[in-house]
């Protein structure tokens, strides 16, 4: 008999585990669906009060229709509004809730193995719009076969998939192996970077004790590691980002006094205490362990990353978004082609500090806002601030508060 290899292993470990599941789910349907209750996931649980799920939330706290609204989260002593009951994310609380809500808000897949009911509606925010990272079959021979079959089984169960963008259209199809409808509604958690901007400015410069005319430069590493062929697993290796060079460089080109903000994913926040990072500088703040990425962007006045897709959701408020991608080539070997020919984007790219602190140098604000512009009309992004209302507009026609039907929701 053959000897089984490791992915193949795993895999059938899996399905087991996915049959089981499955099996508990059908037991959960002797309880009723509550018709006025919403079940939100951020980062299979890992995140906390971020993200597309957030901004949808505070629109429907804000139009206050008597709703429940649930949070499963892997951490509990993550904050949320009183309005919101924090539920811990584990495998009988899952399920159970999922089984017997009327919405489903995620912005990650759901677990192997989930079955939803008739009459039950799952909208998909996704966490990133327009990015660099090839997802689903763009990944090509390095998707691995684990990961096929966790999307495929989660797109199956998706009624609405939001997105931001004609590219995003055309593309999730491919990206997230998903043949349904898509919505193009923007991004919830790009609301806060356009309507918001100047009152989070001033209030996270508050929140960290920093002067009222401080200067954020906020570095924002990509997610790495993966499923590669057997187990997920997540990892941080030390950058090589120079960042004394970085704030001197910021300090000569915009003038005052910088602060560098530390930001991981939050899949990898989630395993840590704090960056362990060797070479920060005076003023550091590890910034991780804040729930929302995009919060704290909208108080930045730089971003740096790699290949983030919150470089394009800085791009919205003309924020000067450089990248750092010193591993570019490994990267690619590691996770596939990337979406975008790097140099063709409104951002400048560099492979080592002295390209970093060359490209700040010759930043022009002008140039950059044209690329910005000619870039998002090409692309058909939609990012006016009003995506949470529109998202929650499809949630009160799914729940049918107003007598409304389904099929009268007008897509943007």
């Amino acid at each position: 008999m053959r000897t089984l290899n490791n992915e193949e292993a795993y895999i059938r470990k899996r399905k087991r585990k996915s049959f089981v599941t499955s099996l508990l789910y059908y037991m959960m349907w002797i309880f009723p669906v509550n018709k006025k209750k919403i079940v939100f996931t951020a980062f299979e649980g890992d995140g906390g009060y971020c993200c597309n799920p957030r901004y949808i939330a505070e629109e429907l706290l804000k139009r206050n229709e008597q709703l429940k609204l649930v949070w499963l989260v892997n951490n509990t002593e993550r904050e949320f509004p009183e309005e919101i009951v924090k539920i811990k994310n584990n495998f009988l609380n899952r399920v159970y809730h999922l089984s017997t809500a009327k919405i489903w808000v995620d912005n990650s897949r759901k677990e192997y193995g989930a079955v939803k009911r008739k009459h039950q509606f799952y909208i998909q925010t996704w966490h990133a719009g327009v990015a660099f990272k090839p997802i689903g079959k763009f990944r090509g021979k390095l998707f691995p076969k684990i990961a096929y079959l966790v999307s495929e089984h989660d797109s199956k169960l998706i009624d609405y998939v939001t997105s931001n963008s004609e590219w995003c259209t055309k593309l999730y199809p491919e990206m997230l192996l998903y043949e349904g409808r898509i919505i193009k509604t923007g991004s919830p958690r790009c609301d806060v970077l356009i309507m918001k901007r100047e009152e989070t400015y001033k209030n996270i410069r508050k929140q960290y004790n920093l002067p009222e005319n401080a200067k954020i430069v906020i570095y924002a590493p990509t997610f790495r590691g993966g499923s590669q062929k057997g187990r997920r697993r997540v990892f941080v290796e030390q950058t090589t980002l120079d960042f004394g060079k970085l704030v001197k460089a910021l300090e000569q080109k915009f003038g005052g006094v910088w602060y560098v903000f530390l930001r991981l994913h939050p899949q990898l926040a989630a395993q840590l205490t704090n960056l362990p990072l060797k070479n920060a500088v005076k003023n550091t703040v590890d910034v991780s362990q804040a729930d929302d990425m995009n919060e704290v962007l909208a108080a930045s006045d730089v971003l740096i990353t790699d290949y983030s897709s919150s470089a394009f959701d800085a791009i919205n408020m003309y924020l000067p978004v450089f990248l750092y991608t010193d591993d570019l080539k490994e990267y690619i070997k590691e996770r596939g082609e990337l979406m975008w020919d790097m140099y063709s984007l409104p951002f400048s790219v560099a492979l080592t500090n002295d390209e970093l602190v060359k490209n700040i140098e010759k930043f022009d604000i002008d140039e950059y806002k044209k690329k910005i512009d000619d870039f998002s009309l090409e692309h058909g992004v939609l990012e006016d601030g009003y995506a949470s209302e529109r998202v929650v507009d499809l949630i009160e026609k799914s729940i049918n508060i107003r007598g409304e039907s389904i099929q009268e929701f007008k897509a943007y």
